[in-house]
């Protein structure tokens, strides 16, 4: 049955819990506690807005970056990486993924047009690996929520993930085994495709078109409300998470600097993960509970790469081999990400 055979109040419910649903998700969580713990849900309001605005100017410049990004099309320059010999491909497909800023059109179309114009698949599983877990806002966010030094090593993290990855792929790939990737009858990319079929320059100053100034206003716009709602589900989620669950049990579970607690982390990645912003605060609290930095990493690099929607989509993309390989690059990556931070903060580098 279809939205337009449903009856009208259906419909409607259907169509407001699918534009809404974290908003309401939100709402219902503080309507459930104020029925159950009114002193809770004042506290779990008062903490959630205290953190909205200590995260406030973080929050603005990565608005700020995201906007830009797309009125100047500098998410174009993703082109460039996917040129030369597949050692300069790798290296730069992981820092495109890594470092770059892309449009909402989301990276598996992009994916499937660089396979389907036979781009290597070394050098789009690099960009595909790196792409999920650091981009400039959520940079600028992971500094705000988790600390600079946070901020680099999961910026490195997902740089050394893909080129990893790309460089395991590549050794695959000439023994055989890996050739025609894609799924039988996946098209070119649609709209993600474009930016590699058709290049469009990047206009730095942007302000001086007025296509390119509304353009801004509605990323920004767009950022914000989508930042808003995770965000605040986050925290409200963390304020729960604070007051339930007994620092002891975290520390106990996911602390110490053993292997367990890195291998825990990132396994529970993937499923537990709700999305890249809203994954910040949780680990946040965590790690105030005792949670191990390497676990934390390890958490946020698994779950961003395989977290079940974007399990899902590509499953969908891809032949089983190709998936069941990017699978255990994801997770194989995240927990020598997490060992590799660990040991870091042990040995007192950083």
């Amino acid at each position: 049955m279809t939205d337009t055979t449903l009856p009208p109040t259906t419909a409607l419910a259907r169509a407001v819990w699918r534009d809404h649903r974290v908003w309401l998700a939100s709402a219902l969580i503080l309507a459930g506690l104020a029925l159950v713990d009114p002193g809770q849900a004042l506290d779990s309001l008062g903490f959630t807005a205290d953190a909205l605005l200590r995260t406030a100017p973080f929050l603005v410049l990565s608005i700020a970056v995201a906007a830009w990004a797309t009125a100047t099309g500098a998410d174009n320059l993703i082109a460039r990486a996917f040129t030369g010999a597949p050692a300069v491909m790798i290296l730069f497909a992981a820092l495109a993924g890594g470092l770059s800023p892309f449009c909402s059109c989301g990276v598996i179309p992009l994916i499937a047009a660089l396979l389907a114009m036979g781009v290597p698949l070394s050098a789009v599983m690099a960009f595909w690996l790196a792409s999920p877990v650091m981009d400039p806002s959520m940079f600028v966010l992971t500094t705000g929520v988790l600390g600079l030094e946070f901020a680099i090593a999961k910026t490195l993290a997902a740089v050394g993930l893909g080129i990893a990855g790309g460089w395991v792929v590549h050794l695959l790939g000439r023994a055989g085994g890996l050739a025609d990737p894609l799924r039988p009858g996946i098209g070119n990319g649609g709209c993600g495709g474009g930016k590699l079929r058709d290049p469009k320059p990047v206009v730095w100053r942007f302000w001086q078109d007025p296509e390119r100034r509304a353009k801004f206003g509605r990323e920004a716009l767009s950022v914000t409300l989508f930042l808003a709602k995770w965000l605040t589900l986050a925290f409200l989620l963390e304020s729960l998470m604070l007051a339930f669950i007994p620092a002891e049990t975290v520390t106990s579970v996911l602390g110490g600097s053993g292997l367990a607690p890195i291998a825990l982390g990132t396994l529970v990645g993937v499923p537990a993960y709700l999305n890249g912003y809203a994954a910040l605060p949780l680990v946040g609290g965590l790690i105030d509970q005792g949670m191990a930095h390497g676990a934390g990493l390890a958490f946020l690099v698994a779950g961003g790469v395989t977290s079940l929607p974007a399990a899902i989509a590509v499953w969908a993309l891809v032949k089983p081999r190709v998936f069941a390989l990017y699978v255990a690059l994801s997770l194989s990556g995240a927990f020598a990400a997490g060992l590799l931070f660990q040991l870091w903060g042990t040995l007192g580098i950083g």
